[in-house]
């Protein structure tokens, strides 16, 4: 199937497109390091503007293109662009059409969960590099094809992991692979916010005008609009996120398997928790879980209480990195370190590290370089591929009330039949999940 001819015979309603390599435009040359880089954003309402801002403040970067189902956010971001750069982007309802502008160097991927994996992947075969939010897909079999797709047609794919370029989590991370901490044998991570509990219940109502909730459903099922299910909080419902375990748990695991350079699966993954907060917000993934994670020399344990705002050590969110020697605490903001005693004597001296930067400038940053050099970005496809599979199998393991063990062979739990039917979702015609 000609990639073009589709989409020029199809619809937003009728029209989806498989995925059909064309290398000719996959590999066409890069710009060099004093050539302008031009971008396009799709998905522009929150955390895909932020991006394209930072993208902005960078030298030799300009935005052609912003693409978006609801045309009220569209038209603010032209505004904003424009005010930005001097220059006004086209705009897009539909992001095949953005992909097909062949100006467009590299796009970010702004949307909700549900829709990373076919905007990425078909930038990647339109021949653009790709910066994603995190987490990388709603799904551990959507990562998997963003990863062929990524290799396959040779891409810079930056994942949305910022904090894998911020200074502060750099020097963590390097004094515990020296061994500051000395052996690490647990880590403890927790986010604790009150987004993350959902909207208060409000009947179903009529789709805004100028917003395609059509386009906006994309491959997951049909259903009715609830604005307490669209902007802001889509992330609380199984279709389109997996809530704080998907969210800021992309960001506090991948630093739990950063440390010890981890590179597989756990050997096993169990949960406990539910929906306990309040019954009259709406949300269907869970406000209390807490999960456990079983490596070969070490365990890491991930826990949520959505609704509240405080957390262990004076922290909403945070890990705790114990080692024999010391435990590092670490958020943002600082970390530091509480030496264990022995006999009177500090096995590892009491240090901190304070003063909270913006990481999103120097991911954004490292990306661009990245896109000239064509090298490995911070945060590669199997760097969000991994913490991707590690935080859907915490929601998975509570969803089917069962311990977890993956078959890296068949790229599934073994016999486990409800854990399995949740590794890749069944998309809505005409949308078919991308295969490379």
């Amino acid at each position: 199937m000609n990639r073009r001819h589709f989409l020029e015979q199809s619809t937003l309603a009728a029209g989806a497109m498989l995925l059909v390599p064309d290398l000719s435009r996959a590999e066409r040359v890069r710009p060099s390091a004093n050539e302008k880089i031009v971008v396009g954003l799709i998905g522009c309402n929150s955390m895909g503007y932020g991006i394209l801002n930072h993208a902005l403040n960078q030298p030799n970067v300009e935005c052609a293109a912003l693409c978006d189902i609801d045309e009220n956010v569209l038209n603010r971001r032209a505004e904003d662009v424009l005010k930005k750069q001097g220059k006004k982007p086209q705009l897009y309802g539909d992001f095949r059409k953005l992909l097909d502008n062949k100006d467009i160097d590299a796009v970010i991927v702004g949307t909700p969960d549900h829709w990373h994996c076919l905007a990425m992947t078909y930038a990647c075969e339109a021949g653009k590099d790709v910066y994603v939010e995190k987490p990388m897909a709603n799904s551990i079999g959507e990562c998997n094809a963003m990863v062929r797709a990524a290799r396959h047609y040779n891409r810079v794919v930056q994942v949305g992991q910022q904090q894998r370029s911020g200074e502060l989590w750099q020097n963590a991370i390097g004094f515990m692979q020296a061994g500051g901490l000395g052996p690490i044998r647990k880590v403890h991570s927790w986010a604790n916010f009150n987004y993350a509990a959902g909207r208060p219940k409000v009947p179903d109502q009529p789709v805004p005008a100028g917003v395609d909730f059509n386009q906006w459903l994309g491959p997951a099922p049909q259903r009715t609009f609830n604005p307490s299910r669209f902007h802001g909080s889509w992330r609380m419902f199984w279709d389109y996120g997996g809530g704080l375990m998907t969210d800021w748990g992309a960001h506090l695991l991948d630093i739990a398997l950063w440390a010890k350079d981890v590179k597989t699966a756990p050997l096993s993954v169990s949960a406990s928790g539910g929906n306990f907060y309040n019954p009259e917000f709406n949300h269907e993934t869970f406000d209390t879980l807490s999960v456990l994670y079983q490596l070969p020399d070490y365990t890491i344990t991930w826990e949520h209480s959505a609704g509240l705002q405080k957390g262990p050590y004076g922290r909403s969110y945070g890990l705790a990195f114990i080692g024999n020697d010391a435990t590092m605490v670490i958020d943002r903001n600082s970390w530091e370190v509480f030496a264990e005693s022995d006999k009177g004597t500090f096995k590892a001296p009491e240090m901190a590290q304070k003063g909270w930067k913006e990481s999103h400038d120097r991911h954004v940053q490292n990306w661009f370089e990245c896109i000239r050099e064509r090298k490995e970005p911070n945060c590669p496809v199997e760097t969000g591929r991994l913490v991707a599979m590690y935080a859907h199998m915490g929601n998975i393991a509570l969803r089917t009330d069962s311990k977890l063990v993956w078959d890296e062979r068949s790229q599934s739990f073994g016999k486990n039949k409800a854990a399995n039917a949740l590794i890749t979702p069944n998309y809505r015609k005409p949308w078919v999940l991308p295969k490379v």
